[in-house]
């Protein structure tokens, strides 16, 4: 395993690190979009409330003005037949029912002007919404343009960097890209790191025992942190991670945290269990590995 090999890995790491990056720029949008859109939406909400209300409360003047007509033309029967009775008993009963019907078509004529003066406010009010709607849409469109531009773009740059990663991993060694992917799945974010000068893990800060410190600087295999189970490379390339490194969102972090926790204690509770990546053994996974390097470079000699 040459250094330039495990450089690959270093920079696959780096794409990664953007990945994440935009990746969280573009989920940050989704809170800015709603409270820049907030106050709009409250109005528009409100409005749409008030016009379905508006439109029950037509309906029921509606309603009313047809029952205050009934009445009117039962009033008028009635008025008819008080001068055609022919005994003071069907005369008290004509009258007794007249009576009902006019405390009744007064009672519909005052409920039907109480809701027309409440559908008069209504209609005013929803003018008044129908205006701060348009004043907020006006106010906050410049903002959410720009919102809505920044997203849009920031979509662009992941697809193009999903492309480039796509690109550079199909030239990689598979078994190489197995063994990053493997311990990068479950939200890890940091497969890669440097082995520092006084020979620790530069992720964990474990020491790294003298032999697989030798092989590292060497580079003739992949070697694996005990500790956090990243893959060592040389001090050289810390610096070229650091930048990326510190932009890559809080949350991955956590994330990886969690899954780094699970994942080695479960190497605790049974240690003599190896390691898997993809169903393929990596207990021994630096001779494997260093095999199988050894015989491309004896081949490209």
């Amino acid at each position: 395993m040459m250094e330039q090999d495990r450089s690959n890995l270093v920079e696959l790491q780096r794409m990664d690190l953007k990945i994440l990056v935009v990746q969280q720029r573009i989920r940050d949008f989704d809170p800015l979009l709603g409270e820049v859109e907030e106050p709009a939406l409250v109005l528009e909400s409100d409005s749409e409330k008030t016009r379905a209300r508006l439109q029950e409360m037509n309906l029921e003047e509606r309603q009313l003005e047809l029952s205050v007509a009934e009445k009117h033309e039962r009033q008028k029967r009635l008025d008819e037949r008080v001068g055609s009775v022919r005994n003071l008993r069907e005369e008290a009963a004509v009258s007794a029912e007249l009576e009902m019907v006019k405390r009744a078509l007064q009672n519909d004529e005052q409920e039907a002007l109480s809701i027309l003066d409440q559908i008069r406010r209504m209609e005013g009010r929803l003018e008044e919404l129908d205006e701060a709607i348009t004043e907020a849409r006006g106010f906050v469109g410049p903002r959410l343009e720009e919102l809505v531009s920044g997203r849009a773009a920031a979509e662009k740059e992941l697809e193009e960097l999903e492309h480039e990663r796509e690109s550079f991993t199909d030239v990689m060694d598979a078994s190489e890209l197995r063994l990053y992917d493997g311990i990068r799945r479950g939200g890890r974010i940091t497969a890669v790191a440097a082995l520092t000068e006084d020979g620790a893990c530069g992720h964990c800060f474990g020491i790294i025992p003298p032999q697989f410190q030798n092989e590292v600087r060497h580079g003739e295999s992949l070697i694996r942190c005990e500790g956090c189970g990243v893959i060592l490379t040389l001090t050289d390339h810390a610096d070229e991670l650091a930048g990326v490194t510190e932009a890559a969102p809080d949350a991955a972090t956590g994330e990886e945290s969690g899954a780094i926790s699970a994942e080695f204690s479960e190497q605790e509770d049974d240690p003599a269990e190896p390691e898997a990546v993809e169903d393929n053994p990596e207990a021994d996974v630096h001779q494997e590995v260093s095999i199988e390097v050894a015989d491309e470079d004896r081949a490209d000699e």
